[in-house]
């Protein structure tokens, strides 16, 4: 298997500068920053720190919300969410690490709305990859990657947070 390293500070770089210029244009100045378990915590606990959020960042597991629940059947890794208290009319910042169908911010989005109807939610997103299922699409982004098939993603932290491209030499690999 080949591995292509991609450097995570500037697609960090990216992310932030995207998500400070859409909170401002948007007027948002009490955001809760919500992360995604595992890469998507990881990932918004950089940004947290960097956009000097006031409120604790709040997390957020989907594993009882994914549509394939049923078929995948208990993650032996669930986590607790952890989201503030209230979420009503409150600005959101959603945070993961990879978009790929849509189907993790689709879930997560569920459970949002099961603690209360937020005034809007920002999803920023490390990378967006090719092989959008449902009509979502982050609104802020690092980098946008087209991969192969078989190609996937592998992000690894948090410290260091690292992400490598994993592509498949042979069918065999």
């Amino acid at each position: 298997m080949a591995i292509e390293h991609i450097e995570i500070p500037v697609l960090l770089n990216q992310l932030e500068s995207s998500l400070i210029e859409l909170t401002e244009q948007r007027q948002i100045t009490d955001p809760i920053v919500i992360g995604i378990h595992t890469g998507g915590v990881w990932v918004a606990e950089k940004i947290h720190n960097w956009l000097n959020i006031k409120e604790p960042l709040a997390l957020l597991d989907i594993s009882f919300y994914r549509d394939d629940f049923s078929q995948i059947g208990m993650h032996p890794k669930v986590k607790q969410s952890t989201l503030p208290f209230t979420i009503e009319g409150r600005d959101i910042i959603l945070i993961d690490d990879v978009f790929y169908t849509g189907r993790t911010i689709r879930a997560a989005l569920n459970e949002i709305f099961e603690f209360g109807r937020p005034n809007q939610v920002i999803l920023g997103v490390l990378i967006e990859r090719n092989g959008r299922e449902v009509p979502i699409r982050p609104d802020c982004v690092g980098a946008q990657v087209s991969l192969a098939e078989g190609q996937r993603i592998k992000l690894t932290g948090p410290e260091p947070l690292d992400l490598m491209i994993e592509r498949r030499r042979h069918a065999r690999d």
